[in-house]
């Protein structure tokens, strides 16, 4: 994808990241969490903490807080065909109505049946 062409879909943000890299929870102390730093210049990368962010701001830095909480709701199931999905709840819509993610979603058509936990839940 060309950035400056406008075309921005959700799979230009898709990579794998190691299970045992996924906080499960949040640092004893939250000046302990880890930071990531990448040098635009030459491309590496260091191993911080957050506290070492103020090494790295300088005057007229803007700083960006997301305050969204994530809801666990991530599901594994499969289309009425038989392929697998997995689902993943954004927000709700009212009136049982959800916006969700859905991979694979180049395979899922408009209007097709999914299950999760054997039958437990059905989307469509």
């Amino acid at each position: 994808m060309d950035p400056g062409d406008g075309d921005l879909r959700t799979s230009d943000f898709d990579y794998t990241l190691p299970k045992e890299l996924i906080a499960q929870y949040p640092a004893d102390r939250r000046d302990e969490s880890r930071l990531l730093v990448l040098d635009r210049e030459d491309g590496s990368v260091e191993h911080r903490v957050f506290r070492d962010i103020v090494e790295y701001v300088r005057p007229r830095d803007v700083f960006v807080v997301n305050e969204t909480a994530v809801i666990p709701a991530r599901f594994l199931g499969r289309k009425t065909t038989g392929g697998r999905v997995e689902m993943f709840l954004l927000r709700e819509l009212g009136r049982g109505r959800w916006e969700a993610l859905v991979r694979p979603a180049s395979r899922i058509r408009e209007g097709a049946g999914l299950v999760f936990g054997e039958g437990a839940l059905l989307a469509w």
